[in-house]
């Protein structure tokens, strides 16, 4: 059984751009963008023990608040009545405002943009769903506000907030470093419990509890499966809100293009996963044109993963994606394993030979994005694909992504041999080794979030 215990405070990487925010002489009102239950309201509350005081607003619990913004939108006396609400005084220089589900109150959006003009003294954080805020673009405060996105919990900060100690050996490791073989088994079976839990924080923070009265490897199995049985339920939600914000034939589309995700990657079993295929999702639909907008409302929910094809390996790599040919990917791994039914025995009980390689493919994807990556690229030709593509220090470094410990590629070679890469980079379960020799970096799965590594100096 894992020998995890829990952190009461649950640490998030978020945290460092939010105090560079608060520094920033040029700051403007924040806005902090995820998707449900990635933790929006947690990390600010916890962010607001930085300030003399801090005063949260619920929007959509607190609904009588929406009298304030019907008046005007000046903020002098929007402080001073939610002053007067809160029956506590507000320092415009020294306390944070929080206005949580901001969607619910399109005014309050919109008062962004006042605050900003008028008083840019007062440090003010906006969260809510991207369900929410994605479709009010009529009030939101283009170019007023600042914004951060909040993601699932990365694998590191999965380790971090159950206390592992194998965290130090992915915060330490560079390209001159040796993992032993028990961290390497450590942390190899550490990443197939986050396969099961994913990084949504309350997920996260169930199963370490839970593991605070386990016994033995059953119980923790037990634990395991009420996790899958909350996430389940989480999937309703999000399909609740599908069908609240994106109106009725739209949010059939949503919602099959949702399903289709974890369905069409869980068909792949091999290398020679392709792009995403419209037909069949929706009857009489198989065309791109006819579910863009239902896709690029899912992206902008952040409820999946867009990784783009291209088929040219050159800089800019963005000049050659193409427009409706790519990969698509769910946002939480913890949630691809319960829209397609897996029992957290199957992913436990896989070693890595055998192991589905759609889940090791969407975890690398997960891991980039939390990592800072804005725009994920795969680079296809008629027999190979490059699961991943980087601009590295203004090198092109393919990535290739194995699930087991089987590394030869036939697609890193056909690569290799048309665009010359100063190094390539292949991750699998093997430990991490450095082939100086054909210049690849074997790196272990867990180390995805840490690409590039650097030399030691």
């Amino acid at each position: 059984m894992s020998k995890l215990t829990y952190n009461a405070v649950m640490k998030r990487q978020i945290i460092t751009s939010l105090l560079k925010w608060k520094d920033s002489p040029l700051r403007k009102p924040l806005v902090l963008k995820g998707a449900r239950q990635v933790g929006k309201t947690y990390i600010l509350k916890i962010f607001g023990k930085n300030f003399q005081r801090y005063h949260y607003f619920d929007f959509e619990k607190q609904r009588d608040l929406n009298k304030i913004f019907q008046v005007d939108l000046n903020p002098l006396r929007i402080v001073k009545e939610l002053s007067f609400y809160l029956h506590t005084p507000i320092d415009i220089k020294n306390d944070l405002i929080i206005f949580d589900e901001i969607q619910a109150c399109p005014q309050a959006l919109t008062s962004l943009k006042y605050f900003c003009e008028d008083m840019p003294e007062l440090a003010l954080c906006a969260a809510g769903s991207l369900l929410g805020i994605h479709l009010n673009s009529e009030s939101y405060p283009v170019g007023k506000v600042d914004e951060l996105n909040l993601y699932p919990l990365s694998f590191a900060e999965f380790l971090e907030a159950a206390n592992d100690d194998g965290l130090q050996y992915l915060q330490n490791i560079n390209l001159q470093s040796q993992i032993s073989e028990v961290v390497h088994t450590h942390l190899c079976q550490q990443l197939k419990t986050f396969f099961i839990t994913g990084g949504l924080p309350e997920i996260v923070n169930n199963y370490i509890n839970g593991l605070k009265t386990a016994n033995s490897v059953s119980d923790e199995l037990i634990i395991l499966q009420n996790v899958r049985a909350q996430q389940e339920v989480l999937v309703k939600a999000y399909l609740a809100d599908m069908a609240k914000h994106a109106g009725k034939t739209n949010a059939m589309h949503v919602e099959r293009i949702w399903h289709a995700v974890g369905a069409q990657l869980a068909q792949v079993h091999d290398a020679s996963s392709m792009r995403f295929r419209f037909k069949d999702i929706v009857t009489g639909i198989n065309r791109y044109s006819r579910l863009v907008h239902a896709i690029d409302w899912l992206n902008g929910a952040g409820l999946i993963i867009k990784n783009n094809v291209i088929t040219t390996a050159a800089l800019p790599v963005a000049a050659y994606a193409k427009e409706g040919f790519f990969k698509l990917f769910m946002f939480d791994i913890g949630i691809l394993g319960a829209i397609l039914n897996l029992v957290p025995e199957t992913i436990m009980n896989y070693d890595y030979g055998t192991y589905k390689g759609y889940f090791v493919e969407n975890f690398v994807a997960q891991e980039f994005i939390t990592s800072g990556l804005v725009q994920l690229y795969t680079w296809q030709s008629k027999t190979a694909e490059i699961e991943f593509v980087r601009e590295i220090n203004g090198e092109i470094i393919p990535i290739e992504v194995k699930s087991g410990n089987i590394t030869r590629a036939k697609s890193l070679k056909s690569f290799i041999e048309r665009y010359h890469p100063a190094y390539s980079i292949v991750l699998s379960n093997k430990n991490f080794y450095i082939d100086s020799v054909r210049n690849v970096h074997f790196y272990p799965l867990y180390l995805a979030a840490q690409i590039p590594l650097a030399t030691f100096s």
